[in-house]
């Protein structure tokens, strides 16, 4: 790693990722099926990598990622965040027309929310065809999405009059923790709901086409039900993944880089605060740390010193390397080919 890298600084491992790939798409039985979620790394050159491994489409969690993933050349992009903000509609109707070969998908869950998208679509007079609305529906999780009954089906068939109708949408984040088997048997509940929604919707001519899944769920959900399964962060990994998802061989390749700045008895303070580690997991889950994180505040971290010395570099393994991408413009890359350089990242930019 070269010497004058100012700190905090995000790095990544270029190989890592694409190795993560490699076992994430033999996990859901193909890379055709993988739909990833750029809001867990937000970077234009990751996307093109992926597009050259061969995946095909996108999740993005807002309109910035979207116009990202187009910009970088993906033939189908979908909006994963259901909107009734009519500017943020707009925008990504805009970008609809701007690519019109690629497909680009939003999501909907509720009659208010649709009838937002109804109106734009006719303030614009014609509506870009290679625009689809996407329903969104709730598996439990209480976020998002409409309920797993006739008005999800109600609601599909007001969009597919509107001649936009892309199929269904169906995220169970909510559905988590270290036992396989028990993830298993709540996922598959799940499975049977949407299963006997979709057969009711296909017998009155609706898509069946279905994106479903997360991290923790994508290896259950078959081909035969969803044509896509959207994994998270196995992009970056993370300690989380690392300790909860061994199975899936997913490597941890994003860190901080982070310079000791001072000693103090039994402890070392570094130069990683909440600016550069994101503050949304508890204060000792943060990043993985053999000891004990004592205090953290914007521009500092305070730990049990380990040995450390000032001027010691450390790289801190994030707990959520999502939202602690958002957190930078650019990233120091170990490329694949063995040498390191700064690549852009979308930032905070939504």
């Amino acid at each position: 790693m070269p010497e004058d890298i100012r700190t905090p600084c995000f790095t990544i491992y270029e190989q890592g990722v694409i190795d993560n790939l490699h076992a994430t798409a033999r996990t859901c039985g193909g890379i055709e099926r993988l739909m990833p979620h750029v809001k867990t790394h937000r970077a234009g050159w990751i996307v093109e990598l992926l597009l050259k491994e061969g995946v095909r489409a996108f999740k993005a969690a807002t309109v910035a990622e979207a116009a990202m993933v187009l910009a970088a050349g993906a033939p189908y992009v979908v909006w994963a965040y259901p909107s009734a903000n009519v500017a943020n509609i707009r925008a990504l109707i805009a970008e609809a027309r701007a690519y019109p070969r690629a497909t680009v998908g939003a999501l909907v869950d509720s009659g208010a929310g649709f009838a937002a998208w109804r109106n734009e679509i006719a303030a614009g007079k014609t509506a870009p065809p290679n625009l689809k609305l996407i329903v969104d529906l709730d598996p439990g999780m209480g976020r998002t999405g409409a309920p797993l009954t006739q008005a999800a089906l109600d609601l599909a068939r007001d969009v597919s009059a509107l001649n936009h109708f892309g199929g269904w949408h169906v995220y169970d984040g909510h559905i988590q923790g270290r036992d396989a088997e028990a993830r298993r048997e709540r996922i598959g509940e799940v499975m049977r709901q949407v299963a006997r929604l979709i057969d009711r919707g296909t017998e009155v001519g609706l898509s069946s086409e279905l994106i479903a899944g997360g991290a923790y769920s994508f290896d259950v959900w078959p081909a035969t039900l969803a044509r896509y399964v959207g994994p998270g962060s196995w992009t970056y990994s993370s300690a989380q993944h690392d300790a909860e998802l061994p199975q899936f061989g997913w490597e941890p390749s994003a860190y901080v880089l982070a310079t000791v700045i001072a000693t103090k008895g039994h402890t070392a303070t570094l130069d990683a605060g909440s600016k550069a580690i994101s503050p949304d997991k508890p204060l000792s889950e943060r990043f993985r740390w053999d000891s004990k994180i004592l205090m953290m505040s914007e521009e500092h971290v305070v730990v049990e010193n380990v040995g450390l010395t000032v001027g010691d570099r450390l790289l801190l393994m994030p707990r959520h390397a999502c939202t602690t991408a958002y957190l930078y413009d650019e990233a120091l890359v170990l490329g694949s080919d063995g040498e390191w350089s700064f690549r852009d990242q979308l930032g905070n930019r939504r």
